[in-house]
């Protein structure tokens, strides 16, 4: 079997290689992201993870990985910023607060589906003016929900986490190596 990431995400690959995959084919689906008005975080998650996996085309061999990622203050969805000003407000919005980041994985092979969501908890530290602007700065905003990402700079912010680590980037492991194996792909092989 062919093993095809439905992601354009660099962190989702490097995920991957953690579980010593690596995939036979990239296919980053163009779908609209936009939440349903009053959609709840985690079941627009659910839903972008989904129509992420219907818009990637695949052979009969072929098994197909998708996943989203959203970070959720209550029942607000903060996605990819736009600018670095709509970044600071996810930030300050975020400082001193603990909020909740959903990741949903999506795997089909021939014409069956499976699906799994995990959500974490996250404490982000108060932060002053000085570190939003430098982390602004550093560009490591750019493409990621909730403007920022555990895995760079932004780590220095995060004092405090309940949940997967890896989910929190972007891709849970032990559930996607799940996921997989009941898909038919063989993840013990490729960990070998």
């Amino acid at each position: 079997m062919r093993l095809i990431l439905g992601s354009g995400s660099p962190r989702r690959l490097e995920l991957l290689a953690q579980l010593g995959l690596t995939p036979d084919d990239v296919r980053a689906p163009d779908i609209d992201e936009s939440p349903s008005k009053g959609e709840l975080p985690r079941r627009y998650c659910i839903r972008m993870a989904r129509e992420k996996l219907d818009a990637v085309p695949a052979a009969a061999d072929e098994v197909v990985l998708c996943a989203d990622t959203t970070v959720a203050l209550g029942r607000r969805i903060l996605g990819k910023p736009a600018d670095a000003g709509e970044a600071a407000a996810f930030l300050y919005k975020l400082s001193g607060r603990r909020h909740s980041v959903v990741t949903a994985v999506a795997v089909r092979a021939g014409g069956q589906v499976w699906q799994r969501d995990v959500v974490s908890a996250v404490r982000m530290k108060q932060l002053s003016d000085a570190e939003v602007n430098g982390y602004l700065a550093s560009g490591d905003w750019q493409g990621k929900a909730g403007g920022y990402g555990i895995q760079g700079p932004a780590a220095a912010f995060v004092p405090w986490i309940s949940g997967s680590h890896s989910a929190i980037v972007g891709l849970p492991l032990a559930e996607t190596s799940q996921l997989l194996g009941a898909a038919g792909y063989d993840v013990t092989g490729a960990a070998a």
